[in-house]
């Protein structure tokens, strides 16, 4: 009785085999660079082992340019990404490439890696305006645009290569708070977030505080950046600091569920408490907000990432791209001097 053949090996029984990602096997048998010595040699020996042959159709269709840029925002309910969106398809549409955009809250809540998701669709290169998980860049191979102040944490920072394009956040939240401080508050509350921009506008904000003379007082730092996030920051300080006369947010979303927290309170802004926000989102501008805001220029941060990328494409070798860009406030009408 004839016994069936032995199945061939396929690149899943290689990752599994070597203890990565499929993702990564692909990126060894096509010689992609940033791929770490162990990780390499651990597929390398793995296919070794199995007798693993790669289809060469297989092989050419992953070698073939997509003409796609993967875009990593890490909360669609934020508009600040509208504007960081735009400038990157006005660079990339001309060009003929286009932007595929995924959320990492959502993919993370739903257990998936958008990145692999990315690397599944033969992207030419990712843009990350997110802070993703640490590990989770490892052994990407194509090119990175890192678009705005992101935390990777320690070791994957120091092994990453990427270009860099940010506005300067702590220089905005200095803005922010010297206006108010300008207008004569001394009472200045900061809501604020665990994200890698958070961390910056936060330094910005202690440093004008202190160089005024004033107490920093920040609320919200182990917590996100929502909208639900800044009301539950803006009751805890306001809880804590009654006398408040001026609240800088870490961004625009934030600084909406403060003004939700003052109303609920009876307090009126600008008149009893004077609000900023951060990324002068589509949001601040609505009228019925009127919304003080730093803008970083999310929308050149984007144009500047996609040349960037398009630059990368051009000469792979170049030394790492770094730019920062300077934020400006725009004044509306949520600030004002403190009653006499």
């Amino acid at each position: 009785m004839p016994t069936d053949p032995i199945p061939r090996p396929t690149i899943y029984d290689v990752a599994q085999l070597a203890g990565v990602s499929k993702s990564l096997v692909s990126l060894v048998l096509r010689d992609a660079p940033h791929v770490s010595d162990v990780r390499r040699e651990a597929v390398l020996a793995a296919i070794e082992e199995l007798g693993y042959r790669p289809s060469p159709a297989a092989s050419a269709l992953a070698s073939q340019r997509t003409r796609t840029v993967g875009v990593l925002i890490d909360d669609f309910h934020n508009p600040w990404f509208v504007e960081l969106l735009a400038g990157l398809r006005s660079i990339l549409d001309p060009a003929g490439y286009t932007a595929s955009v995924a959320d990492l809250q959502l993919e993370a809540a739903s257990g998936r890696n958008p990145v692999d998701g990315f690397l599944a669709q033969h992207v030419d290169a990712l843009v990350i305006a997110a802070d993703p998980a640490e590990g989770t860049l490892d052994g990407v191979g194509a090119p990175i645009v890192v678009a705005g102040t992101r935390e990777f944490g320690a070791a994957a920072d120091a092994a990453l290569v990427a270009d860099v394009v940010a506005g300067d956040d702590a220089l905005g939240a200095r803005l922010a708070t010297e206006h108010l401080i300008r207008l004569g508050h001394r009472s200045i509350g900061h809501l604020t977030g665990s994200s890698g921009p958070g961390a910056q506008r936060r330094r910005g904000y202690e440093e004008a505080m202190q160089a005024a003379g004033l107490d920093p007082l920040v609320f919200g730092e182990r917590g996100g950046t929502s909208e639900a996030d800044g009301y539950a920051a803006a009751c805890a300080l306001l809880d804590a600091h009654p006398g408040i006369t001026g609240v800088v947010a870490a961004n625009d979303v934030m600084a909406v569920g403060a003004l939700a927290a003052l109303r609920e309170r009876g307090l009126t802004v600008p008149a009893d408490v004077s609000v900023v926000g951060h990324d002068d989102s589509p949001l601040a501008a609505y009228r019925y907000l009127a919304l003080t805001s730093v803008d970083g220029h999310s929308r050149e941060v984007g144009a500047e990432s996609a040349r960037t990328l398009l630059a990368r494409f051009e000469d792979p070798g170049m030394p790492p791209h770094r730019k920062l860009l300077e934020p400006s406030l725009v004044v509306r009408g949520s600030t004002a001097p403190p009653r006499a």
